[in-house]
């Protein structure tokens, strides 16, 4: 498939305005369409509220052993003041694409895309798998529902590749990425008298701090690892509560994350945060009102990409772009969820990290190539 095909229909994917707050249907929908008539086998699974789907889709023999072509179809949000051109309206000049989603990821699920005729028209002895995702920057949501859905169904494809942006390096490992909003329900009251009050912000605050202390801890003790930095973070991203400065807060709500290099360190924050609200927080909050509490939930816990000697993925990428080497990063991505499941795993995809998530956010058409002639050189592996 030329590369022509291939920035036509991503032209058509960056004018999807699939932000994750909003639904990616007409994209799956778009991609359902393409791939139906390419001759591939085509299942949606729908999130609860159905106003988003992930797609799975194959082509060739249905059998165990295939290759997965995986990528999440949303977007991070694009504020078009601070844009050159409109963002979900592809723009190309001296070989860059423009648009929200073009490296992050929808170059690669358009490369996808133009190769599946390709695919199609061979006699393959092994099966090519399109997952397209949704939720995945705020999550992994989708992906998680994916896997499961796999494992129900018992497809076992035994290698995939994850096309974020890498500039095409092979990314053979990355931190996990746990994310969490942990809500406090105090008692509202005048401000002229705080004592009668419980002031969920300054117990959030409370816990912000004991998190910024057990996140020095791992800094501490974390054993050398490849990533940068090198140990397990913790960062909290977003705090809203109150009502007003003469009102005690009676809820707050802290969005906090942890990216660990290792699961011990899991298990070891969230029994330190634990023992600090039973022990500390919860107790005092109570001394004044009784129905005071402390609830985290869980947005997403995702695992890591752990780096393996005896790696099929791995060499299969590695032969076709001629790559020697293979890389960590410290960026999350649904690779861990396959990775779980018993597949052979590795992250490569077109474009550079460094423009996801920015205004005038790029790709370039030399990357798109380079992408293709790895997609292409898939063709020999699936046929013999």
């Amino acid at each position: 498939m030329s590369l022509e095909a291939t920035r036509s229909i991503l032209t058509d994917l960056i004018a999807f305005p699939t932000v994750s707050a909003d639904s990616n249907l007409t994209l799956i929908d778009y991609a359902a369409e393409r791939l139906s008539h390419s001759g591939a086998r085509v299942f949606l699974m729908k999130d609860a509220t159905g106003l988003k789907a992930n797609l799975f889709a194959s082509i060739g023999p249905d059998c165990d052993g295939g290759i997965v072509l995986s990528g999440h179809t949303d977007v991070v949000p694009a504020d078009e003041s601070e844009w050159q051109s409109d963002p979900f309206s592809a723009r190309e000049a001296d070989g860059l694409i423009y648009g929200r989603g073009a490296c992050d990821m929808k170059g690669f699920i358009a490369a996808a895309l133009a190769m599946a005729p390709d695919y199609a028209s061979l006699n393959l002895k092994r099966p090519i798998h399109f997952a397209f995702t949704y939720d995945e920057e705020v999550g992994c949501l989708g992906g998680q529902q994916l896997v499961s859905e796999l494992a129900r169904r018992g497809i076992k494809p035994s290698v995939a590749i994850i096309g974020e942006p890498t500039d095409m390096r092979i990314i053979e490992g990355h931190k996990g990425c746990y994310e969490y909003t942990t809500e406090f329900i105090g008692l509202e009251g005048h401000a002229s008298n705080p004592d009668l009050g419980v002031n969920a912000i300054e117990y959030a605050v409370r816990y912000i701090g004991r998190l910024l202390e057990i996140g020095g801890e791992l800094r501490q003790s974390t054993p050398s690892s490849p990533f940068t930095p090198p140990w397990t973070t913790i960062q909290t991203g977003r705090i809203e509560g109150g009502k007003a400065r003469n009102v005690i807060a009676g809820h707050c709500a802290v969005e906090w994350e942890m990216r660990p290099v290792r699961g011990a360190d899991v298990d070891y924050v969230k029994r330190r945060i634990a023992t600090y609200c039973e022990e500390v927080l919860l107790p005092a909050m109570r001394a004044v009102s009784p129905s005071a509490c402390i609830h985290t939930h869980v947005v997403g816990e995702i695992d890591g990409l752990e780096p393996v000697t005896d790696n099929e993925a791995r060499a299969i990428v590695s032969a076709l772009t001629g790559a020697t080497t293979a890389d960590v990063v410290s960026f999350g991505t649904e690779a861990g969820l396959f990775q779980k499941l018993g597949i052979s795993t590795v992250v490569c995809g077109p474009g550079s990290i460094d423009q996801a998530h920015k205004p005038d956010e790029f790709i370039s058409c030399t990357q798109l190539k380079a992408c293709l002639d790895m997609l292409s050189g898939l063709k020999q592996r699936l046929t013999t």
